[in-house]
Protein backbone atom coordinates (compact mmCIF):
# COMPACT_ATOMS: atom_id res chain seq x y z
CA UNK A 1 0.00 0.00 0.00
CA UNK A 2 1.25 3.51 -0.96
CA UNK A 3 0.45 6.93 -0.34
CA UNK A 4 -2.12 7.30 -3.04
CA UNK A 5 -6.02 8.31 -1.85
CA UNK A 6 -5.90 5.88 1.03
CA UNK A 7 -7.49 7.42 4.49
CA UNK A 8 -7.47 5.47 7.24
CA UNK A 9 -10.07 6.22 9.90
CA UNK A 10 -9.52 4.88 13.82
CA UNK A 11 -12.09 5.00 16.22
CA UNK A 12 -10.69 4.13 19.59
CA UNK A 13 -7.19 5.80 18.75
CA UNK A 14 -6.32 4.62 22.22
CA UNK A 15 -2.88 2.30 23.04
CA UNK A 16 -3.13 -0.18 20.05
CA UNK A 17 -4.62 2.80 17.95
CA UNK A 18 -1.66 4.88 18.59
CA UNK A 19 0.72 2.61 17.42
CA UNK A 20 -1.28 1.85 14.74
CA UNK A 21 -1.44 5.36 13.65
CA UNK A 22 1.97 6.14 13.81
CA UNK A 23 2.82 2.92 11.35
CA UNK A 24 -0.36 4.37 8.51
CA UNK A 25 1.28 7.70 8.51
CA UNK A 26 3.95 5.99 6.35
CA UNK A 27 1.64 3.81 4.10
CA UNK A 28 -1.64 6.44 3.89
CA UNK A 29 -2.52 9.62 2.42
CA UNK A 30 -4.20 10.73 5.61
CA UNK A 31 -5.13 9.03 9.32
CA UNK A 32 -7.25 9.98 11.73
CA UNK A 33 -7.88 8.84 15.02
CA UNK A 34 -10.56 9.48 17.70
CA UNK A 35 -10.90 10.20 21.18
CA UNK A 36 -13.15 10.53 24.00
CA UNK A 37 -11.10 13.24 25.81
CA UNK A 38 -9.91 16.50 23.43
CA UNK A 39 -6.75 16.70 26.31
CA UNK A 40 -5.70 13.59 24.97
CA UNK A 41 -5.94 14.49 21.46
CA UNK A 42 -1.73 15.44 21.30
CA UNK A 43 -0.86 11.71 22.07
CA UNK A 44 -2.74 11.32 18.61
CA UNK A 45 -1.41 14.23 16.83
CA UNK A 46 2.29 12.40 18.07
CA UNK A 47 1.50 9.19 16.63
CA UNK A 48 1.22 11.63 13.77
CA UNK A 49 -2.75 11.60 13.24
CA UNK A 50 -5.31 13.84 13.21
CA UNK A 51 -7.21 13.48 16.38
CA UNK A 52 -11.13 13.73 16.46
CA UNK A 53 -13.60 13.58 18.94
CA UNK A 54 -15.92 11.01 19.24
CA UNK A 55 -18.53 11.10 22.15
CA UNK A 56 -19.38 7.22 21.80
CA UNK A 57 -23.19 8.31 20.52
CA UNK A 58 -23.40 11.07 17.50
CA UNK A 59 -20.85 11.74 14.56
CA UNK A 60 -20.13 15.82 14.44
CA UNK A 61 -19.91 17.71 11.24
CA UNK A 62 -16.08 17.13 11.28
CA UNK A 63 -16.05 13.58 11.86
CA UNK A 64 -18.95 13.03 9.29
CA UNK A 65 -16.87 14.78 6.74
CA UNK A 66 -13.40 12.23 7.48
CA UNK A 67 -15.67 9.26 7.46
CA UNK A 68 -17.24 10.22 3.71
CA UNK A 69 -13.54 9.94 2.48
CA UNK A 70 -12.78 6.88 4.45
CA UNK A 71 -11.27 3.92 2.56
CA UNK A 72 -10.45 1.86 5.62
CA UNK A 73 -11.82 2.26 8.80
CA UNK A 74 -10.52 0.59 12.00
CA UNK A 75 -12.92 0.01 15.43
CA UNK A 76 -11.17 -0.26 18.69
CA UNK A 77 -14.30 0.86 20.97
CA UNK A 78 -15.64 -1.84 22.98
CA UNK A 79 -19.32 -2.61 23.02
CA UNK A 80 -21.61 -0.60 26.02
CA UNK A 81 -25.11 -1.36 27.08
CA UNK A 82 -26.28 -0.48 23.94
CA UNK A 83 -24.23 -2.39 21.80
CA UNK A 84 -20.95 -1.32 19.27
CA UNK A 85 -21.22 2.47 19.46
CA UNK A 86 -19.72 3.01 16.23
CA UNK A 87 -22.57 1.18 14.57
CA UNK A 88 -25.07 2.85 16.13
CA UNK A 89 -23.73 6.18 15.89
CA UNK A 90 -22.98 5.37 11.59
CA UNK A 91 -27.04 4.20 11.65
CA UNK A 92 -28.14 7.32 13.69
CA UNK A 93 -26.22 9.57 11.21
CA UNK A 94 -27.42 7.62 8.25
CA UNK A 95 -23.30 7.57 7.74
CA UNK A 96 -23.15 5.58 4.37
CA UNK A 97 -19.43 5.89 3.77
CA UNK A 98 -18.83 5.89 -0.05
CA UNK A 99 -15.11 5.52 -0.09
CA UNK A 100 -14.91 2.49 2.16
CA UNK A 101 -12.90 -0.26 0.67
CA UNK A 102 -12.12 -2.43 4.11
CA UNK A 103 -12.91 -2.46 7.43
CA UNK A 104 -11.33 -4.06 10.58
CA UNK A 105 -12.06 -4.80 14.31
CA UNK A 106 -10.26 -5.12 17.06
CA UNK A 107 -12.01 -7.92 19.46
CA UNK A 108 -10.47 -10.59 22.00
CA UNK A 109 -9.08 -13.73 22.54
CA UNK A 110 -11.96 -13.98 25.17
CA UNK A 111 -15.16 -14.93 22.92
CA UNK A 112 -13.41 -18.24 22.87
CA UNK A 113 -13.86 -19.14 26.67
CA UNK A 114 -12.39 -21.66 28.78
CA UNK A 115 -11.07 -24.41 27.37
CA UNK A 116 -9.04 -25.85 30.85
CA UNK A 117 -5.55 -25.02 29.21
CA UNK A 118 -6.41 -26.70 25.53
CA UNK A 119 -5.13 -25.14 22.25
CA UNK A 120 -7.84 -22.98 19.89
CA UNK A 121 -8.03 -21.78 16.66
CA UNK A 122 -10.15 -19.46 14.78
CA UNK A 123 -12.19 -22.49 13.96
CA UNK A 124 -12.82 -23.22 17.53
CA UNK A 125 -16.57 -22.33 18.49
CA UNK A 126 -16.92 -19.58 20.67
CA UNK A 127 -17.96 -19.76 23.97
CA UNK A 128 -17.46 -16.83 26.00
CA UNK A 129 -18.25 -16.89 29.75
CA UNK A 130 -18.08 -13.42 31.05
CA UNK A 131 -20.11 -10.58 30.22
CA UNK A 132 -18.13 -8.51 28.12
CA UNK A 133 -16.46 -11.42 26.11
CA UNK A 134 -20.35 -12.22 24.96
CA UNK A 135 -20.54 -8.71 24.20
CA UNK A 136 -17.84 -8.68 21.85
CA UNK A 137 -18.62 -11.53 20.01
CA UNK A 138 -22.08 -9.94 19.47
CA UNK A 139 -20.44 -6.69 18.25
CA UNK A 140 -18.22 -9.20 15.89
CA UNK A 141 -21.43 -10.66 14.14
CA UNK A 142 -22.74 -7.40 13.99
CA UNK A 143 -20.22 -5.49 12.07
CA UNK A 144 -19.91 -9.17 9.75
CA UNK A 145 -23.28 -8.35 9.18
CA UNK A 146 -22.90 -4.70 8.22
CA UNK A 147 -19.85 -5.56 5.79
CA UNK A 148 -21.28 -8.25 4.25
CA UNK A 149 -23.85 -6.02 3.76
CA UNK A 150 -21.99 -3.73 2.00
CA UNK A 151 -19.75 -6.49 0.05
CA UNK A 152 -16.54 -5.04 2.62
CA UNK A 153 -13.88 -6.99 3.47
CA UNK A 154 -14.03 -7.11 7.22
CA UNK A 155 -10.78 -8.09 8.96
CA UNK A 156 -11.81 -9.46 12.91
CA UNK A 157 -8.38 -9.17 14.79
CA UNK A 158 -8.60 -11.14 17.97
CA UNK A 159 -6.36 -10.27 20.78
CA UNK A 160 -4.72 -11.87 23.75
CA UNK A 161 -3.15 -9.65 26.73
CA UNK A 162 -2.07 -6.54 25.42
CA UNK A 163 1.03 -5.15 26.58
CA UNK A 164 3.83 -2.39 25.56
CA UNK A 165 5.46 0.78 26.45
CA UNK A 166 4.06 1.71 30.17
CA UNK A 167 1.94 -1.26 30.42
CA UNK A 168 4.16 -4.23 31.34
CA UNK A 169 5.76 -6.31 34.06
CA UNK A 170 8.84 -3.94 34.35
CA UNK A 171 6.12 -1.13 35.19
CA UNK A 172 4.58 -3.05 37.97
CA UNK A 173 7.99 -3.94 39.24
CA UNK A 174 8.67 -0.15 39.28
CA UNK A 175 5.95 0.63 40.58
CA UNK A 176 5.31 -1.77 43.87
CA UNK A 177 2.19 -3.91 42.51
CA UNK A 178 3.83 -6.49 40.78
CA UNK A 179 2.34 -10.12 42.13
CA UNK A 180 2.95 -13.99 41.11
CA UNK A 181 -0.56 -15.30 41.75
CA UNK A 182 -0.24 -18.80 41.09
CA UNK A 183 -3.18 -21.03 39.87
CA UNK A 184 -1.71 -24.53 39.05
CA UNK A 185 -1.94 -25.31 35.00
CA UNK A 186 -2.92 -21.69 34.48
CA UNK A 187 -1.48 -19.77 30.63
CA UNK A 188 -2.31 -17.07 29.08
CA UNK A 189 -1.07 -15.62 25.97
CA UNK A 190 0.17 -11.94 25.47
CA UNK A 191 0.86 -9.66 22.64
CA UNK A 192 2.87 -6.59 22.53
CA UNK A 193 0.91 -3.40 20.62
CA UNK A 194 3.50 -3.60 18.07
CA UNK A 195 2.50 -6.20 16.80
CA UNK A 196 -0.95 -5.76 16.58
CA UNK A 197 0.08 -2.51 14.72
CA UNK A 198 1.90 -4.77 12.12
CA UNK A 199 -1.19 -7.32 12.30
CA UNK A 200 -3.80 -4.47 11.27
CA UNK A 201 -1.47 -3.13 8.76
CA UNK A 202 -0.84 -6.35 6.79
CA UNK A 203 -4.63 -6.58 7.10
CA UNK A 204 -5.01 -3.47 5.55
CA UNK A 205 -2.50 -4.13 2.79
CA UNK A 206 -3.61 -7.45 1.74
CA UNK A 207 -7.33 -6.28 1.91
CA UNK A 208 -7.92 -9.15 4.44
CA UNK A 209 -11.43 -10.59 5.67
CA UNK A 210 -11.83 -13.29 7.99
CA UNK A 211 -10.86 -13.73 11.78
CA UNK A 212 -7.32 -13.98 12.89
CA UNK A 213 -5.77 -14.63 16.23
CA UNK A 214 -2.96 -12.12 16.91
CA UNK A 215 -1.41 -13.45 19.79
CA UNK A 216 2.50 -14.37 20.73
CA UNK A 217 3.61 -18.10 20.30
CA UNK A 218 3.88 -19.15 24.33
CA UNK A 219 0.85 -18.92 26.56
CA UNK A 220 3.01 -19.15 29.89
CA UNK A 221 1.70 -18.89 33.21
CA UNK A 222 1.80 -15.75 34.90
CA UNK A 223 4.45 -15.62 37.10
CA UNK A 224 6.67 -17.17 35.07
CA UNK A 225 6.66 -13.63 33.61
CA UNK A 226 7.04 -11.87 36.93
CA UNK A 227 9.73 -13.93 37.79
CA UNK A 228 11.61 -13.32 34.61
CA UNK A 229 11.34 -9.45 34.59
CA UNK A 230 12.58 -9.57 38.10
CA UNK A 231 15.36 -11.18 36.96
CA UNK A 232 16.48 -9.07 34.08
CA UNK A 233 15.76 -5.94 36.24
CA UNK A 234 17.74 -7.41 38.97
CA UNK A 235 15.09 -7.38 41.41
CA UNK A 236 13.85 -9.84 43.96
CA UNK A 237 10.71 -11.39 42.69
CA UNK A 238 7.78 -11.32 44.81
CA UNK A 239 6.58 -14.14 46.88
CA UNK A 240 4.37 -16.81 45.51
CA UNK A 241 0.42 -15.95 46.29
CA UNK A 242 -2.20 -18.77 45.50
CA UNK A 243 -4.86 -17.39 43.71
CA UNK A 244 -7.73 -19.44 45.64
CA UNK A 245 -6.56 -17.07 48.91
CA UNK A 246 -6.01 -13.55 46.61
CA UNK A 247 -7.63 -10.52 47.49
CA UNK A 248 -8.96 -9.76 43.63
CA UNK A 249 -11.36 -7.71 41.90
CA UNK A 250 -13.83 -9.85 40.70
CA UNK A 251 -13.06 -8.20 37.12
CA UNK A 252 -9.53 -9.49 37.44
CA UNK A 253 -10.55 -12.86 38.66
CA UNK A 254 -12.60 -13.24 36.35
CA UNK A 255 -9.41 -13.40 33.88
CA UNK A 256 -8.46 -16.81 35.43
CA UNK A 257 -11.80 -18.54 35.40
CA UNK A 258 -10.60 -18.55 31.02
CA UNK A 259 -7.76 -20.78 30.57
CA UNK A 260 -6.67 -21.88 27.30
CA UNK A 261 -3.64 -21.80 24.32
CA UNK A 262 -4.78 -19.52 21.43
CA UNK A 263 -2.76 -20.88 18.51
CA UNK A 264 -1.59 -17.82 15.78
CA UNK A 265 -0.76 -20.14 13.26
CA UNK A 266 -3.56 -18.32 10.71
CA UNK A 267 -2.26 -14.55 11.10
CA UNK A 268 1.26 -16.22 9.93
CA UNK A 269 0.17 -18.49 7.00
CA UNK A 270 -2.36 -15.53 5.72
CA UNK A 271 -1.02 -12.33 6.57
CA UNK A 272 2.06 -13.45 6.90
CA UNK A 273 2.72 -11.83 10.19
CA UNK A 274 6.67 -12.41 11.97
CA UNK A 275 5.95 -11.27 15.37
CA UNK A 276 8.58 -9.12 17.05
CA UNK A 277 8.14 -10.21 20.21
CA UNK A 278 7.03 -13.82 19.94
CA UNK A 279 7.46 -15.26 23.38
CA UNK A 280 7.53 -13.11 27.20
CA UNK A 281 11.30 -14.31 27.55
CA UNK A 282 12.56 -12.41 24.25
CA UNK A 283 10.00 -9.62 24.36
CA UNK A 284 11.38 -8.94 27.85
CA UNK A 285 14.94 -8.93 27.39
CA UNK A 286 14.08 -6.80 24.03
CA UNK A 287 12.25 -4.18 26.38
CA UNK A 288 14.27 -4.22 29.20
CA UNK A 289 17.58 -3.79 26.85
CA UNK A 290 15.86 -1.16 24.85
CA UNK A 291 13.94 0.92 27.15
CA UNK A 292 10.71 0.53 25.58
CA UNK A 293 9.04 -0.65 28.39
CA UNK A 294 8.82 3.20 29.78
CA UNK A 295 6.65 5.54 28.18
CA UNK A 296 7.91 7.68 25.62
Amino acid sequence: MTKSGNTLLIFGCGFSGEAIAARATRRFAAVAGTTRDAVKADRIRNAGAEPLVFNGKTVDPELRSRLADATHLLISIAPDETGDPVLNALAAAAADLPSLKWIGYLSTVGVYGDHGGAWVDEETTPAPVSKRSTARLTAERAWQAYAAGRAIPLAILRLSGIYGPGRNAFVNIENGTARRLVKPGQVFNRVHRDDIALAALLAMEKSAGGIFNITDDEPAPPQDVVAHACQLAGKMPPPETDFATAELSPMARSFYGENKRVSNRKSKAELGMEYGYPDYRSALARMWRDGSWRVG
